[in-house]
């Protein structure tokens, strides 16, 4: 067979719709391809088509599924995103949909890859925030004997990417929890920090929710006979799935920290409130001593022996500051002062 080498074969400008489009034979690329080619080198013996689409067009969606052969469902679903992930046989074709997830700022951003594995072809279709499968194709292509494998050692290789690109944002939101966490032992939480512990509980929850159904696909993958997976592979997916659950572990643990957080907040808020109620409390009861004592002596009764007396002042005065005093060192004693 006359092969052409990557060199010489007839490629498609890449463009921001088409990243990638390429021929492999025994994990090597033989061609780079345009997209109305890739029907005639896939039905070649031994040849997989690999196409990585980032946000394409229905118009070029259609020019895959006229190559491939694609289900008219399949091809709706990839052409809209907010897909809940999931895996749909059609034929002998597989439909998967996983969600991707990056940090944008202070929040995550969620997108999709959708899959399209067939005989001698496997289709990637990004949409939103995802990470480029470059460093996958690029891995892979350095091992031409795992590539060598077929098209479902590279649908396990974007999974397991997907996957472990959860990684980076759970770990700065686990620094943020971190520093959340000591910071509330020290004082009471802001409002504006309120606000940020329901922001990161909710986009965790929002990630949970995207990679928890993923543990079904790779379930499928691993244990049902699904046509262009091979009993070979069929492991490959058991370490995905390991590796999602974790993640979810990882989400749960979050979560609680964060919870903990907000109720060990309040616990320093109720006692900071506490301590200044009791504080105001002890110093109203030393005011309320010379002010009765004054009231008393303020009502301009006639008959008051003790107002002609040569020391009733000094008396009274040394009586309000002895009892304000004792007051004073018993609140200070049991610390309420």
């Amino acid at each position: 067979m006359n092969i052409p080498s990557p060199a010489a074969a007839t490629s498609e400008p890449l463009s921001d719709a088409v990243v990638a489009a390429g021929v492999y034979v025994d994990g090597r690329r033989v061609a780079n391809i345009t997209i109305d080619e890739a029907a005639s080198w896939r039905r070649k013996p031994g040849h997989v088509v690999w196409i990585g689409l980032h946000e394409p067009d229905m118009t070029l969606l259609g020019r895959v599924q006229r190559q491939f052969e694609l289900h008219d469902l399949a091809i709706e679903d990839a052409g809209h995103a907010h897909q809940r992930p999931k895996i749909e046989q059609y034929g002998d074709a597989l439909f998967i949909v996983a969600r991707t997830a990056q940090l944008n700022g202070d929040s995550i951003a969620f997108g999709e890859t959708h899959l399209f594995v067939g005989e001698g072809y496997i289709v990637s279709v990004r949409h939103g925030a995802s990470t480029s499968y470059a460093p996958v194709r690029e891995r892979c292509e350095s091992c031409p004997r795992a590539l060598a494998r077929g098209e479902d050692y590279v649908l396990y290789a974007i999974l397991d990417f997907i996957v472990d690109n959860y990684a980076p944002v759970l770990e700065t939101i686990q620094e943020e929890v971190e520093a959340m966490e000591q910071q509330v032992l020290a004082s009471a939480m802001t409002r504006q920090q309120i606000e940020r512990l329901y922001m990161l509980r909710r986009d965790l929850l929002r990630l949970r929710n995207a990679v928890g159904p993923l543990v079904e696909v790779c379930r499928r993958l691993e244990h049902v006979n699904l046509p262009m997976v091979r009993p070979a592979i069929r492991p490959l997916f058991r370490d995905v799935t390991d590796h999602v659950r974790t993640v979810q572990e990882q989400i749960d643990s979050l979560r609680e920290v964060l919870a903990f957080a907000f109720e060990a907040s309040l616990l320093v808020g109720q006692f900071q409130e506490t301590a200044i109620s009791k504080k105001l409390a002890s110093w109203l009861a030393i005011v309320a001593v010379p002010t009765a004592i004054a009231g008393i002596y303020g009502m301009n009764f006639k008959n008051m022996p003790e107002l002609q007396w040569e020391y009733g002042y000094f008396a009274v005065i040394g009586m309000i500051l002895t009892i304000c005093a004792t007051l004073f060192w018993r609140f200070r004693r049991v610390g309420w002062l």
